[in-house]
């Protein structure tokens, strides 16, 4: 066996790279549709990053909440060549708190992150586009105490006008990941570009220990700083492209 071969033989940890999305009924029409679309398009983006990457495995969990929640990959995060885009539809209300208290519960070793050569802190992507509509602050508080969630780079988007932008800050710890979102053309590309950042910024060992080593504020500040390119650009939308 040559020295490829054997550098190529060693597993890689797993990165997990987690969407909670808002279907409630204010998502109808061009902002779930932005979503579906977005998301089955940057499938191969990201099947080509983990396929390069030498770290990590990059595998996809993605959760819908609206009034209850269901996990899509119920069975647990899955591979990037199997992983298949169903689209969503909306109606309901926005059942957050429900959500967190179900990552919390998938955010363990005897759940989701029970990969065999472990895993790195996840990357968790949020996307609503209004008020909780039930006990947020119970579930978020308990999600806050879950480890996992401690070490995963976090990023929300805001998508319009009514999205409870202080909330998104909360989940996140950081006005600096929360993205404000106005029309479809920039939701689309604010999925892709944040679902390929976070995940190459979390799939990226640093070479010094397990999970628990303080490298994910570094990873989380790394993000943030290239959020700042998007963010900016946003900005610069028009206007009159609004929902």
């Amino acid at each position: 066996m040559s020295l490829t071969d054997e550098a190529e033989a060693i597993p890689r940890k797993t990165m997990v790279l987690f969407f909670l999305i808002d279907t409630s009924g204010s998502m109808v029409g061009d902002k779930i549709g932005a979503i579906n679309s977005a998301i089955e398009e940057v499938i191969p983006d990201l099947r080509d990053l983990s396929a390069s990457n030498a770290d990590a495995q990059i595998k996809v969990a993605a959760l819908e909440f609206a009034s209850g929640v269901r996990w899509i990959t119920a069975n647990g995060p899955v591979d990037l060549e199997q992983f298949r885009w169903n689209y969503l539809d909306a109606s309901g209300v926005t059942d957050l708190g429900d959500a967190c208290k179900s990552l919390h519960e998938k955010l363990s070793t005897k759940a989701f992150m029970r990969e065999a050569t472990g895993s790195f802190a996840p990357a968790i992507f949020l996307l609503s586009d209004g008020e909780p509509t039930d006990d947020y602050e119970g579930g978020l508080s308990l999600l806050k105490q879950n480890n996992w969630f401690k070490q995963a780079i976090k990023v929300a988007v805001a998508i319009g006008e009514d999205a409870n932008k202080t909330v998104l800050e909360q989940f996140t710890g950081t006005a600096e990941a929360v993205l404000e979102v106005h029309n479809r053309a920039m939701l689309k590309k604010m999925i892709k570009f944040v679902s390929v950042r976070a995940s190459e910024v979390a799939s990226k060992s640093v070479h010094i220990g397990d999970l628990r080593d303080a490298d994910s504020g570094t990873k989380q500040q790394d993000l943030n700083n290239q959020l700042g390119e998007i963010r900016e650009e946003g900005a610069n939308a028009n206007a009159d492209e609004e929902w």
